[in-house]
């Protein structure tokens, strides 16, 4: 097990990097907590580097029992100082454990043409924990695939993958296609697509959620353009009690997703 003691080392600011802009390409990803990292190990990913707080290698914490069960693994472990690990961390209190992973990405085109899926797509979601909870919705309640368009977070952002607690892990989730896309492929492959609006659209029980279906969100505010809303073959509004009249998006996607359910279980 080699050690980190300097807050300059050359890993310590491949950490920093990371977590202030996350990789485009969506292959190389930084995990924090022993949770995502163990969920990152049950998904077979591939470690290229895990720092652990050294006072947590001498005792019978998660994150030593963890660091070492990925030791005998063959993964590359680091004892790192206090000092050091502090600026390895992307929180302001340190789990004790942070790894980059590599991850192979999701095809967005294979996601949209999955036979029978039921694909959510966000778009314009720019809140990283938003993204990431509604990825987490997504899963829990059966869907098959996430598309991410427009300006949305990155969903494999350290914050949006904290998030997911670890949905974004085995969900295929992909960035990359337009709007106009994902409803041309949706059609294209006999599915029908449902947008959520905030008022005048049917409720969430009077949706035919089975066969091939995609689901629309947009981020809050502006919600999904006019030109998309014409093209979807059904538009939902969740009923709501004034004076409320809008939803967090992982919460308004999260009913949405399980009225779906109660007709596609």
């Amino acid at each position: 097990m080699k050690t980190i003691s300097s807050r300059q080392n050359a890993l310590v600011r491949t950490f920093r990097e990371l977590a202030e802009s996350a990789d485009s390409s969506e292959a190389r990803i930084l995990l924090d907590g022993v949770h995502l990292v163990h969920e990152a190990r049950l998904a077979g990913l591939a470690f290229e580097a895990v720092a652990v707080d050294e006072s947590r290698l001498t005792d019978s914490s998660e994150a030593g029992t963890l660091a070492r069960t990925l030791e005998s693994a063959g993964a590359p472990i680091f004892s790192v100082s206090a000092a050091a690990f502090e600026a390895m961390s992307p929180v302001r209190s340190p789990s004790g454990v942070v790894a980059i992973a590599r991850r192979t990405p999701s095809d967005a085109g294979a996601i949209s043409l999955t036979t029978a899926g039921f694909t959510i797509v966000a778009a314009d979601v720019q809140d990283p924990g938003n993204l990431g909870g509604l990825i987490r919705a997504a899963e829990a309640g059966g869907a098959t695939g996430v598309l991410v368009a427009g300006t949305s977070a990155n969903p494999f952002s350290w914050k949006a993958l904290r998030g997911s607690m670890g949905s974004a892990l085995r969900l295929p989730v992909a960035s990359g296609q337009t709007l106009d896309a994902i409803v041309r492929c949706a059609k294209a492959a006999g599915g029908r697509t449902v947008a959520a609006v905030p008022r005048n659209g049917r409720s969430p029980e009077a949706i035919d959620w089975r066969g091939s279906m995609t689901l629309m969100l947009g981020g809050e505010g502006r919600g999904l353009p006019p030109d998309v809303l014409s093209r979807c073959d059904d538009l939902v509004t969740i009923p709501m009690t004034p004076p409320v009249e809008s939803l967090n998006v992982a919460v308004a996607g999260a009913i949405l997703i399980y009225a779906a359910r109660q007709q596609r279980s």
